[in-house]
């Protein structure tokens, strides 16, 4: 039953994203973004902790899940280390692999100019 319950919350988590994507004008870069702070912000706010437990993967798998994991290893590297700990907690919290992408991420960001959706 826990296999189902992930499947079908990750399915609403992506059809919610999906029919952003389709209904409005927002890149999707801009709606990955957008994810992965709701995910802080929840987390931040304590509903994300409950949330997760219950959803298992469904909910830790997309990005709501990769912005909680961002903010709760700022939290525990500010706590530890104090302010330097907003630069390095997210990138020790999270895998190298994913930190890399979030760096790479950024430069590209950097040399291209996004456009808006017609």
């Amino acid at each position: 039953m826990d296999y189902v319950k992930a499947f079908v919350v990750g399915g609403i988590i992506c059809a919610l994203a999906q029919i952003l994507m389709e209904k409005t004008k927002m890149l999707p870069g801009r709606i990955m973004v957008l994810l992965v702070c709701l995910g802080a912000v929840l987390g931040a706010i304590g509903i994300y902790q409950p949330f997760s437990e219950w959803a298992g993967a469904g909910a830790n798998v997309p990005l709501l899940g990769f912005g909680n994991v961002l903010w709760n290893g700022i939290k525990e590297t500010v706590d530890k280390d104090g302010f330097i700990g907003i630069f390095k907690g997210g990138f020790t919290a999270s895998a190298v692999g994913v930190s890399a992408a979030l760096v790479f991420g950024y430069f590209a960001s950097w040399l291209f100019e996004p456009k808006m959706k017609k």
